[in-house]
């Protein structure tokens, strides 16, 4: 059995449907996609049609909640500004009704149960929690924290955009004697993460994802063996889209720092929002500010532009 995860899309239609032509030469027995379909890149309705025509297992992520809780109770505290929020107005503006109510009833996690194999717990963060994320140098004993109480063995989390595959150990308990050895039932959790689709941050701007497939457990713990793929493709068309869409004006620094994103393959938004807290700035409050300062002082500009393909073409 050969499951193929996706995660992390973005809206980035070109990155999909590389992907998607890559499955075409693989054949997976099945494709999961571990959440965060839309938002970033200004394909997200597109990108929802295509996911749409599919027979894959599809499950939320904390970007399709952005969407789905604006303008309620639930929504994210401060989103009508339009400063600081423009890229979310844009996007709930662009989708139609029917795309909605196709993200509204996808499933928050799948517990995917196949004859003879292990389970695999599938969440775009954690079961119940979708803004957690794990890198490959989080602490071991951190990730065992957060992965106590899920009761098997393999845990296909998302978020992060990073590519995982981390064998995490249970603490063992104070008296082995009276108390089972771990949740997991194994003193362990293989932790994966198939990176991200359509907005990678470790470095590498290919469209990344994660092919698991059963194994014997004294070959790949967990009864799982995966291998990660990267598929080339060419961003211009994405990077070129954020003005020709109006996303780029409508989303303000938010939206020039997604476009950053895909431009380096780095974590433009976190290191953006860490240097203005150091510098005693508020990005929540006077994002603008903030990010002209940003721009000015850091440097960063300069950098992304080196790496920007629509400007490294001429």
């Amino acid at each position: 059995m050969r499951i193929a995860i996706l995660a992390d899309i973005h809206g980035n239609l070109p990155a999909l449907e590389a992907v998607i032509a890559e499955l075409e030469r693989l054949q997976p027995d099945q494709v999961v996609l571990n959440g965060d379909l839309i938002n970033g890149i200004p394909f997200s309705g597109p990108v929802i049609d295509a996911v749409r025509q599919r027979d894959w297992a599809v499950i939320r992520g904390n970007h399709e909640f952005y969407y789905l809780d604006f303008g309620t109770e639930r929504a994210a505290p401060g989103c009508e500004d339009p400063k600081r929020w423009g890229q979310l107005h844009w996007l709930v503006e662009h989708l139609n009704p029917a795309q909605g109510a196709y993200l509204a009833l996808l499933p928050d996690e799948r517990t995917i149960y196949l004859p003879g194999l292990q389970p695999l717990v599938v969440a775009h963060g954690l079961p119940g929690r979708n803004r957690v994320g794990f890198h490959n140098d989080t602490p071991a004993d951190r990730v065992a924290a957060e992965l106590a109480g899920i009761p098997f063995p393999n845990v296909v989390s998302a978020h992060t955009h990073v590519q995982i595959d981390r064998l995490i150990h249970a603490p063992a308990p104070p008296d082995e004697a009276l108390v089972p050895p771990s949740p997991a039932k194994r003193g362990f959790w293989r932790l994966v993460n198939p990176g991200s689709v359509g907005m990678p941050l470790n470095g590498d701007p290919r469209a990344q994802f994660v092919v698991l497939e059963d194994a014997p457990e004294q070959e790949a713990p967990g009864g799982w063996r995966a291998t990660f793929h990267r598929v080339a493709y060419d961003r211009r068309p994405a990077l070129a889209a954020y003005e020709e869409s109006g996303m780029a004006a409508a989303g303000g620094a938010m939206t020039q720092l997604f476009y950053w994103q895909l431009a380096t393959a780095e974590p433009e938004v976190i290191r953006f929002f860490r240097w203005a807290y150091e510098h005693g700035l508020d990005p929540d409050c006077a994002i603008d500010d903030a990010f002209d300062a940003y721009r000015l002082r850091a440097g960063r500009a300069a950098y992304v532009r080196e790496r920007d393909p629509l400007f490294a073409a001429h």
